[in-house]
């Protein structure tokens, strides 16, 4: 598990990194809209603007909060990629993503068995969730949702109700262009925010 120290180590190197590349080219790889002082950046039920040149991250949600530090490395992650790859409904699961392999324990930790815990048996409870998430529903499992949780990254959840004969399964699903975009463990911070945002939204 990361040390606190560690993100905000994270952060600043991915700063200098963004310092030098001109912001209309970050805009346009990442989908974002902005101008030289400040990006804005959706991110799952919030609104980040982060303030240029020195990439301070303020909430500009209706009830703002502080930006978790966590959430902050994510989303200069996303800035810093270079692919030109657009998502193209072809969904892998998080083992077939290269190099995931080493980190599908902690994908599981973080997402998997929370999204299992909290709505395996209440599913209707997911289905509100994700409504405020702006999830759609998409025809798998007993539910499953499609979320874009950045403009270039789709993501789609899928649950199978447990009863008493068997236990709740579920998935998580991406298009097969997120590891051009995102590290392994990038990704699997990525779904467990999903989930954690969706459980305490179904609260």
């Amino acid at each position: 598990m990361p040390r606190i120290d560690d993100y905000y180590n994270a952060a600043k190197i991915a700063v200098e990194a963004l310092a030098k590349k001109p912001v209309s080219h970050l805009l346009a790889r990442a989908g974002f809209e902005g101008e030289e002082t400040h990006i804005a950046a959706p991110f799952l039920n919030r609104i980040y603007h982060i303030h240029l040149p020195e990439y301070r991250f303020s909430d500009a949600s209706p009830d703002p909060k502080e930006v978790p530090i966590q959430e902050q490395v994510l989303i200069l992650h996303y800035l810093q990629s270079e692919s030109d790859r657009k998502p193209a409904d072809n969904w892998v699961a998080y083992r077939e993503i290269p190099g995931a392999s080493f980190y599908f324990s902690a994908f599981v930790k973080r997402a998997i068995d929370p999204l299992k815990k909290t709505f395996g048996q209440n599913i209707q409870a997911l289905t509100k969730a994700a409504e405020k998430l702006s999830g759609r529903p998409i025809p798998a499992g007993d539910a499953g949702f499609e979320f874009w949780l950045f403009p270039r990254i789709p993501l789609q959840l899928v649950l199978w109700e447990g009863d008493a004969e068997f236990p709740a399964e579920a998935n998580i699903l991406f298009d097969d262009s997120i590891g051009d975009m995102l590290s392994p463990e990038d990704i699997a911070w990525l779904s467990g925010m999903l989930v954690y945002r969706l459980m305490a939204l179904a609260r």
